[in-house]
């Protein structure tokens, strides 16, 4: 049987694991965040797309990375605040992750894999976006310079 994303867990911001199992049968918007960079804006689409989808099934997955020229260097709480106050983020965002190289979180090891992107299976920024149709499998994967607003004919058409 071949990896599926509910067969990860990840880390909430106060530390404690999540399991995807928990977003099964919803539409995933999964992006690596950073709050110090020049994407940083997209958090307000990411949060219009969660406000206008969210009672159709779409949870959008915030997973803040410091790997891309140190643009997320805070605590998880200093994140978690700054997404909040400066953008209204309420959509799930988890403690900051790895997604390129050995000690890459899981799933994204998995996410990069399933869709790699033009510079093979790595990520190449912050703002990379993954979308995962309701059984769970990985439909699209979207640059960082893909903007919300730009996705959100391929999310209508699997809610």
């Amino acid at each position: 049987m071949s990896a599926e994303i509910y067969d990860y867990n990840v880390k909430a911001k106060d530390g404690n694991e999540v399991s995807m199992k928990d977003f099964e049968g919803k539409v995933l918007l999964v992006v690596n965040t950073a709050s110090k960079c020049g994407f940083t804006p997209q958090f307000e689409g990411l949060q219009k797309l969660y406000d206008d989808y969210k009672d159709k099934g779409l949870v959008v997955l915030g997973f803040p990375c410091d790997q891309f020229a140190h643009q997320d260097p805070g605590t998880d709480e200093e994140i978690h605040e700054f997404c909040k106050l400066n953008y209204g983020v309420n959509f799930p965002v988890f403690s900051k992750i790895k997604v390129n190289g050995a000690d890459a979180a899981p799933v994204f090891k998995y996410l990069r894999s399933a869709l790699p992107g033009a510079i093979g299976n790595s990520i190449k920024w912050n703002f990379t976006k993954f979308l995962i149709d309701k059984e769970g499998k990985p439909v699209k994967r979207f640059s960082p310079k893909t903007t919300p607003e730009n996705i959100e004919n391929d999310i209508v058409s699997l809610l």
